[in-house]
């Protein structure tokens, strides 16, 4: 929905095409995000036994098994403009180069909005299938000839970025998922670098946080979790109810405008999800809030749980993915253009402050999304057992975990962080931050660095 104010000026996304690939453990949730937004949700998968597995879950519409029938079933949702999950079984290369060609030939862009959620990763051990092969002969190969492997890899990236480029040019708007997969594909030789960069670590395409979720990590938005450990799928009912009552207050007591449009996005969330049947596990529940929503959720919780209305305690945590979990250049933190993003230091204090300020774990780890080297993550959990000393410590904690990420975010130029960071210091007079200083004459920077 972000994307679509972004890119196509409205968050309507009735008729409008996501094109993308993966349905495995993650990347499976894409086909029920475009369910939820109300778009036509195109999903390219290699392997035939997450496709049916997706789509036995109820998480998959429809399935295509080859380009004619796939191509003919966009056009015909594109006219009936319903929301639509339709996996493809097949290499999403071939599928981009389908697309590019009927574009050619008849001049129709079938695909709004695109991107990539293929491991990228881990492009050589199975994160990426090469299109000149076989999803079975790949799975051999890359163990029988890991050099050869890699070879195709880097081919068919360039095949697809090819594509890419080809239908971007004409109109359709791809970011990068923060998956490396522009990474890779610069690794490979592909087309991606930005016009004019000599640094080689600007692509022509945005990561997805800098264009889309950076503005929101910014508002002191991410995603936060929290699991029923009751495994009782009432007491996740109750959760859900609880959620929206929070979130509807916060909008009634008053809240900047664009913190009100993601509130009431995380309200249309937390409303369906209970009918799209996301659970596949614990009886858990994401959705995105800043620290206020955060604070009043757990709350909510605690009182819930010391009244009886919640049946056992509740975890709550966050992903990695979020405002001050992660320093990550080519992702969570790519939005931030002050030379820091390279810097591993933000992730580290939110944890350490984090376990002085009442969690009950943390757990600091590399690697998470986008590989080993490129990422340091911090997470937390903390058990809400109704007492008074749960509520004590969400507040005290929950406060600094969104905080610390937000006034980083001020420090390297942000607008929305500075104003969230502001605001955050005039509701908590013990909360004090540095703001930055703007530069009134931007020659000084040219004088100072000689340039």
């Amino acid at each position: 929905m972000n994307a679509g104010r972004k890119y196509l000026g409205s968050g309507n996304l009735s008729g409008k095409v996501f094109l993308t690939s993966g349905l495995g453990g993650m990347s499976g949730a894409q086909a029920k995000a475009a369910i939820i937004a109300g778009c036509i949700g195109v999903i390219a998968e290699v392997s035939k036994e997450a496709v049916v597995k997706r789509h036995k879950q109820g998480w998959l519409m429809e399935i295509a098994d080859n380009l004619d029938d796939c191509i003919a079933r966009i056009q015909r949702a594109k006219l009936e403009k319903k929301p639509l999950s339709l996996g493809y079984h097949g290499n999403v290369v071939d599928l981009w180069e389908r697309v590019a060609a009927e574009y050619r030939k008849t001049g129709e862009l079938l695909v709004d909005l695109g991107s990539d959620q293929t491991s990228c990763h881990n492009p050589f051990n199975g994160g990426y299938y090469p299109v000149q092969i076989s999803f079975d002969e790949a799975q051999i190969l890359m163990k029988k000839s890991p050099t050869k492997f890699k070879q195709l890899v880097q081919e068919s990236l360039r095949r697809q970025v090819a594509a890419v480029n080809e239908l971007a040019d004409a109109g359709m708007f791809f970011w990068d998922y923060g998956n490396a997969f522009l990474l890779e594909a610069k690794r490979a030789g592909a087309d991606v670098a930005k016009a004019g960069d000599v640094s080689g670590l600007v692509f022509r395409y945005p990561s997805y946080v800098q264009d889309i979720m950076g503005d929101i990590f910014s508002l002191g938005f991410g995603p936060f979790r929290w699991v029923c450990t009751s495994a009782n799928p009432h007491d996740l009912a109750i959760t859900d109810q609880l959620a929206e009552q929070v979130l509807q207050k916060l909008i009634a007591d008053g809240v900047p405008k664009a913190t009100e449009q993601q509130y009431l996005d995380n309200i249309q969330w937390i409303k369906e999800a209970g009918g799209h049947e996301m659970v596949v596990g614990s009886q858990a529940r994401i959705l995105y809030s800043d620290q206020s929503g955060r604070m009043a959720l757990a709350v909510a919780f605690n009182t819930a749980v010391a009244n009886g209305i919640l049946k056992a305690p509740v975890v709550i945590s966050r992903d990695h993915h979020d405002v001050s979990g992660t320093d990550s250049p080519f992702r969570e933190t790519s939005n931030i253009f002050d030379g820091s993003a390279f810097c591993a230091d933000m992730a580290v204090q939110n944890v350490i402050g984090d376990s002085f300020r009442g969690a009950t774990w943390i757990a600091l780890h590399n690697g998470g999304g986008v590989g080993w080297g490129e990422v340091i993550n911090g997470g937390f959990g903390l058990v809400l057992d109704g007492s008074a000393d749960a509520e004590a410590r969400a507040r005290n904690m929950l406060a600094w975990d969104v905080s610390n990420g937000v006034a980083r975010r001020s420090w390297s130029g942000n607008k929305n962080a500075e104003d969230t960071i502001r605001r955050t210091m005039a509701q908590n007079d013990r909360l004090k931050v540095t703001l930055p200083y703007d530069i009134q004459d931007k020659s000084l920077l040219n004088e100072v660095l000689g340039e």
